[in-house]
């Protein structure tokens, strides 16, 4: 089917208002329960959108479209609607601040135990990254949407609007602590990893990368040449919050850096954030894991995302730890995107299902490398080896059954419920709980994202077309996966209607409640989508050189009837029509090749009548 950004986008919120907004309040928790991230993902389902796209602009009542206005009228008049999301903002700082003002990241009810075990009260309480990159979306958007909606409500003179005013004044400081927060975890919890070749975690990697046999020095020599410039770099410039013990020197030594699960347990404070926050006890193996690793890189998208900078959201603290965050961002991509093409033959990105370097393979890792080389393409704009990743994410696609039937029994639907598990090293014995693991069900909506994200990069008509093919196949998977009846009806998940889960009890029956987990990324997938479809066409070179043709050849038609614009039969209305026309194709040659091309088509076909006519009264 094909993506409807803005229709699909109303649909979430009627259906999110639906089940989460009840007499009058906002509704917390979902299947999973209640938690820092669910909160976070939950509230960003309405935020995002309403912060990245500008036709869903919430900040300013009196611009509201009707459409928007209508989904919305459970939360009031426009001019309440403002106001009611910044009660949801207030009660969600409220929910996930401790007493003495310090932001909570718990994971909670999103761990899961590796074991037969339940996990430990201690356990319960443990940050992960994806509170910390969500929680830095979050913020952003919430900074953004506050920063714009104030000075409307300045404007106002009604009571209430000042005491609207005065309310949003005291929550942007509580924002700001919780983004200085984010972002100190996420500095904490970026790992480098340096194995020997001959441990199990060197042996591993070499396994992946060398894929034409050679001997391992070579490809020992190889590798550290493709990296020396990041490892240099990282050697340099990257040492805030990091361990002192990494050796990044010895260019014998494998290295892997990103972000492991949680805060570093070797990390060390930063000096110029508040103590509270940047000496908190980390517990975290130090080894990346490719999972987290992408969880981290999108959240700091949203951080350096021009606009972001261009409304001076940050203060002096926030810039640092920033800058910070964006070095690690890019070395990290850069890493990543020459380890899955180093070689002269087959790319180790093409050996599926990638295998890390603690020995686990699974197709989603191979996703997550395969977003990380597009987005290095990216940021270098770069489209030489495009077609590579596109062939890997279709294979991709197909190995997940995204455009190929499920068969009963059949291992990917196990990628899709319950999800893969990643194990937490670390985690065990933390208030003598089990070894943990976390699970992610979203393999789907990472491909759409990486597909679409792909198809903006791309400048070749036939790559767009496969790409929006595979995003709208990936869409019908996803809208099968939608929560037909009840109260969540329209939200996400109930993946047992195409994963085949059989008797597991957690997806049988009727789903009472959503996945905020996946609702959140398909709403993310669905803003991809509206901020490609704002782009321009792509303006082929064969196509303006054709739409150049004809137009010449029109123009120069028209000019000779306008030589005989004297004669009653040749129509000066008709002729001035053609005109504008022409006039409208010349002005839209390099954008819209193609309609340019159209226009000058139909001038022709118009001018071709005035001659046929003319030559056919003269003939009576």
């Amino acid at each position: 089917m094909r993506i409807q950004p803005r229709q699909q986008l109303l649909q979430v919120w009627q259906a999110l208002l639906a089940n989460c907004y009840r007499d009058s309040k906002w509704v917390w928790g979902g299947r999973d329960g209640a938690n820092s991230i669910s909160d976070t993902e939950q509230l960003l389902c309405l935020l995002y959108p309403a912060t990245e796209i500008t036709a869903f602009a919430l900040d300013q009542p009196d611009d509201m479209a009707d459409d928007i206005r209508t989904v919305l009228s459970p939360l009031g008049e426009e001019t309440r609607i403002g106001g009611a999301l910044v009660v949801m903002i207030e009660e969600y700082f409220t929910r996930n601040t401790a007493p003495g003002g310090a932001p909570r990241f718990a994971a909670g009810s999103y761990l899961r135990s590796a074991d037969a075990g339940t996990p430990s009260g201690e356990q319960y309480q443990l940050e992960v990254v994806d509170a910390y990159s969500m929680s830095l979306s979050l913020c952003i958007a919430a900074l953004r949407f506050l920063r714009v909606f104030q000075r409307f409500v300045d404007k106002q003179v009604r009571r209430e609007a000042k005491e609207l005013s005065v309310r949003i004044r005291e929550l942007l400081p509580q924002i700001s602590i919780r983004l200085t927060a984010a972002m100190t975890g996420l500095v904490r919890s970026f790992v480098v990893h340096t194995p020997e070749p001959k441990s199990e975690a060197g042996q591993a990697i070499l396994g992946m990368l060398n894929q034409t046999g050679a001997s391992e020095d070579s490809v020992i020599a190889g590798i550290a040449r493709r990296l020396d410039r990041v490892r240099v770099q990282m050697a340099n410039d990257v040492k805030l919050g990091q361990t002192p013990d990494i050796d990044l020197a010895d260019d014998l030594l494998l290295f892997q850096c990103g972000w492991t699960w949680g805060i570093d347990q070797k990390a060390t404070p930063i000096d110029f954030v508040d103590q509270g926050i940047s000496t908190q006890l980390g517990y975290a193996a130090s080894r990346p894991d490719l999972y987290f690793t992408i969880v981290a890189l999108d959240g700091i998208n949203d951080l350096t995302a021009r606009r972001t900078r261009e409304m001076d959201l940050l203060n002096d603290e926030q810039r640092q730890l920033a800058d910070a965050l964006e070095l690690r961002w890019d070395l990290t991509q850069r890493y990543w995107s020459a380890v899955a093409r180093y070689g002269a033959g087959r790319w180790p990105l093409e050996d599926f299902p990638w295998r890390t370097s603690d020995g686990e393979e699974s197709d989603y890792y191979s996703l997550a490398i395969s977003a990380m080389v597009l987005q290095d393409f990216i940021n270098r704009q770069t489209t030489d080896e495009l077609p590579q990743v596109v062939a890997v994410l279709d294979q991709l696609a197909r190995r997940g059954r995204i455009i190929s039937r499920l068969t009963p029994g059949d291992s990917a639907g196990a990628m899709h419920f319950p999800g893969l598990s990643i194990p937490m090293p670390g985690s065990a014995g933390i208030g003598d709980g089990p070894p943990l693991q976390w699970v992610v069900p979203d393999f789907a909506t990472l491909l759409m994202k990486r597909a679409l994200s792909a198809w903006r990069l791309s400048g070749d008509v036939a790559t767009r077309d496969r790409l929006m093919s595979l995003a709208e196949a990936t869409m019908d998977h996803l809208n099968a996966r939608r929560i037909a009846s009840g109260p969540a009806r329209g939200l996400w998940d109930d993946a047992a209607r195409v994963a085949q889960v059989g008797d597991n009890d957690e997806a049988s029956g009727e789903v009472l409640q959503p996945s905020w987990y996946l609702t959140e990324r398909v709403v993310e997938c669905l803003v991809a989508a509206d901020r490609n479809y704002r782009q321009p066409p792509l303006a082929m070179t064969s196509m303006i050189s054709r739409a150049i043709e004809m137009r010449s050849e029109a123009e120069h038609l028209l000019n000779q009837e306008m030589l005989e614009v004297g004669d009653p039969d040749v129509s000066q209305t008709m002729l001035e029509r053609i005109e504008q026309q022409l006039d409208e194709a010349r002005r839209l040659l390099s954008e819209q090749p193609a309609t340019a091309f159209s226009l000058a088509e139909q001038a022709l076909l118009q001018l071709h009548e005035l001659a046929y006519a003319r030559r056919d009264a003269m003939r009576s």
